[in-house]
């Protein structure tokens, strides 16, 4: 059975960064596209960005492009999300994602339970 992990959420300021991680258990790591998406209260989850299952290709949602960077390590079954210059709009639980990949919510067939990232301003 497939699980994902999420952890290094947290309390940062306004302009500051944080580093999310994602293990990946239970399956063959490289076999997926990795994705990150985040639900702010009272909102729909949106896609964030997507990483293909070597790690060459990444593509990003215009509200990160430029701030936040998709990278994996299939030795160590793990995606991360290093986010920098970070905003108050960007609190929400950050969820990662595994499967066939792309923007879509529905083209990922497992989830991680989530972490918080809280920015203030």
């Amino acid at each position: 059975q497939v699980r994902l992990v999420e952890s290094g959420g947290g309390l940062v300021q306004a302009g500051g960064s944080l580093r999310l991680s994602c293990l990946f258990s239970g399956g063959t790591f490289s076999r997926y596209v990795m994705g990150w998406f985040r639900q702010a209260p009272g909102k729909k989850r949106e896609w964030i960005s997507f990483i293909n299952r070597s790690g060459s290709i990444t593509n990003y949602a215009d509200s990160v492009n430029g701030r936040f960077t998709i990278a994996r390590d299939n030795a160590k079954n793990t995606v991360y999300l290093q986010m920098n210059s970070l905003k108050p709009e960007d609190t929400a639980v950050y969820y990662c994602a595994a499967g066939p990949g792309g923007s879509s919510l529905n083209r990922y067939r497992y989830w991680g339970q989530g972490t918080q990232v809280t920015v203030s301003s």
